[in-house]
């Protein structure tokens, strides 16, 4: 298999973290280069026809995009240690978890740094400042509301770790780029919780 990525992207990222923690080290990655706008050719576009990253191409020529699915894929052939639920009510609870750190707090800061930083000027034409500062705090009101969370449980989605916590994580190293530090916000809790996810292996995978 064949799993296509793009160093620095928030997206591709989260599945390479789910697979460190998994142990998977099996696949041939490829990496696009969304500047070069490798992504957007028409030999990317047969795998992938909204030209989005990542993914994954198995040997019988069949592809998988979206994050949430290749995710869901590995989970399903290799599910310890499990990381998105063990019975329908947990997997329910997680997904919960996980949508809210990819809707309401990933994807605003992802577009209030497509929209206003001059380095992801070729990826996003047009770039409309304003939209995109109107974005930001839209997630600072999700990062509040998960600092409170993490106040009264561990980890994103409850007791244990999940892909929640992955996605969240992704979220917030992307956020660099606007120089955002949750402690320098008040957000103690979500910097403790941003730390220990940082010390983990999976999360030096860029």
């Amino acid at each position: 298999m064949k799993l296509y990525v793009a160093p620095r992207a928030p997206n591709p990222r989260r599945v390479r973290m789910f697979l460190a923690e998994k142990g998977i080290q099996d696949l041939e990655l490829i990496d696009v280069d969304l500047n070069a706008q490798a992504h957007k050719a028409d030999a990317f576009r047969r795998k992938s026809p909204l030209a989005r990253i990542p993914v994954l191409e198995f040997d019988d020529g069949r592809v998988l995009s979206e994050t949430r699915a290749i995710c869901t894929w590995f989970e399903g052939h290799t599910p310890e240690p499990n990381l998105m639920g063990t019975n329908a009510e947990e997997r329910a609870f997680i997904e919960m978890a996980d949508r809210r750190m990819e809707w309401y707090l990933m994807l605003p800061l992802a577009n209030a740094i497509r929209h206003t930083h001059p380095g992801l000027a070729p990826l996003e034409q047009p770039q409309i400042a304003a939209y995109g500062e109107s974005q930001l705090p839209k997630a600072l009101e999700t990062a509040a509301w998960l600092d409170a969370e993490l106040q009264r449980q561990p980890w994103v989605a409850g007791e244990r770790f999940t892909i929640a916590d992955i996605t969240a994580f992704c979220a917030l190293e992307f956020s660099r780029l606007l120089r955002f530090k949750p402690a320098e916000a008040g957000l103690h809790a979500l910097q403790a919780w941003r730390d220990r996810v940082a010390q983990r292996p999976s999360a030096q995978v860029s």
